[in-house]
Parts: structure tokens; C-alpha cells; sequence
């Protein structure tokens, strides 16, 4: 690590400590040409989860567009914002475990699979957008898998 004042490149780490519950490393360092004293922060780099869309297309992973689409499935019903963010959690969770490229299939999958458990008009309002329903007996056939389950 180079020394802010003088431009060192040979620094000594004094002291080493585990910082954000894990999350960084927080390393006291000491150039030994001028003395200077100075702190660095170590953080894990996530790798970029990429969502292969039908088109072919390439996106970066939104856990905005989640949280939204959610939020739209649970509009008027008993539940709340942490409770939002805790399935978007876990959604990313799934999809971080399948590997760093999912499709949107895989995305829209896990979101279902965490609504069924949530809430059940929740999962029929985000999959009659999902799926595409245009016709009251693809309810009914939801519906049924859904009571099935």
C-alpha cells in the first residue's frame, strides 16, 4: 500500500482487525521513510450476478426490479417493507447459489417460490404478470397447482 504523504510503496501493517461483523479488515499501516501513520479498509468484492434475458440480451442483476415487483404483488395486503427486502435477500440468495449468470426464468421462479410461502394472493397477482394470464382459467389452473402444493 502506498504512504499518502510521502508515496512509498513499502508500508508495515501494525495492527490487523476484523471490521462490519465480518464484512472488511481494518489494518492500521506505518510508512517507515517519513513515519506517517494511516488506516486501509479490506472489503470482499461480490462478483456481478448477470440475468440472461428471453431476447438474448445480457443485464446486470436489479434487486430494485424485485423489491418493486413485489411490492406491487403485495399492494394492500398484511405485509411489510423488511419483510420485502428479507425475500429480496433470500431471491438473491438462490440465484447467487445457482452461479454468477441466471436467466430471467430462474429470477421469476425464485420470486414465486418466496411469495407462495408469503403470501397467497400475492403469488397470484405477481403470476398472472409473470406468466402472462390473459384468461380467467389460467387463475383457475394456478389456482389449483397452488392448492395442490
Amino acid at each position: 500500500m502506498r504512504c499518502p504523504v510521502c508515496a512509498s510503496d513499502d508500508t508495515k501493517v501494525i495492527d490487523s482487525r476484523v471490521a462490519e461483523e465480518g464484512a472488511s479488515i481494518r489494518r492500521r499501516r506505518q510508512c517507515p521513510l517519513c513515519g506517517f501513520r494511516f488506516t486501509t479498509r479490506e472489503r470482499l468484492e461480490e462478483v456481478s450476478l448477470t440475468v440472461t434475458k428471453r431476447s438474448g440480451s445480457r443485464v446486470p442483476f436489479d434487486r430494485a426490479k424485485v423489491t418493486a415487483g413485489v411490492s406491487a404483488a403485495t399492494k394492500g395486503r398484511p405485509v411489510d417493507a423488511a419483510t420485502i427486502e428479507a425475500l429480496a435477500d433470500r431471491v438473491e440468495e438462490i440465484l447467487r447459489a445457482i452461479g454468477n449468470e441466471v436467466t430471467s426464468a430462474q429470477v421469476g421462479h425464485a420470486v414465486l417460490e418466496q411469495l407462495r410461502g408469503l403470501d397467497e394472493v400475492a403469488y397470484l397477482r405477481f403470476a398472472s404478470v409473470y406468466k402472462n394470464f390473459d384468461q380467467a382459467a389460467d387463475f383457475r389452473r394456478e389456482l389449483a397447482l397452488l392448492e395442490k402444493n
